[in-house]
């Protein structure tokens, strides 16, 4: 158990040392998404939810903007099921997001 602890540890000030600006969303996808999962009671899906959302850019946060709201919406939907507790298939999640973002933006030219 306390190597679990030192591991967790290490990962959480190496994500802190990355920095969510500076950091790809592959990348901080990962960093977020291991020290998650190692953690007791913790799903698969409760993880992808909460490091898709932590790891969008910030412009992607505001429900109030539709194009964001879409993608957030296809983002959950879609991609939060690629991972699991062995692999956290931080390629397909980042690959499935922009498909997300490129779909939105479509749509949203095509409304306007």
């Amino acid at each position: 158990m306390g190597k679990m602890k030192s591991v967790l540890i290490i990962c959480l000030v190496l994500g802190l040392f990355l920095g969510k600006a500076s950091a790809n969303f592959k990348s901080c996808y990962r960093w977020c998404y291991i020290p998650c999962i190692l953690l007791p009671r913790r799903t698969s899906f409760y993880c992808s939810v909460n490091c898709v959302n932590k790891c969008l850019p910030p412009s992607s946060h505001s429900l109030n903007d539709t194009l964001s709201f879409c993608e957030l919406g296809c983002a959950y939907s879609l991609c939060t099921n690629l991972s699991s507790k062995d692999d956290p298939g931080e390629e397909k999640v980042a690959g499935c997001v922009d498909s997300c973002k490129r779909t939105c933006t479509k749509r949203m030219q095509q409304a306007f």
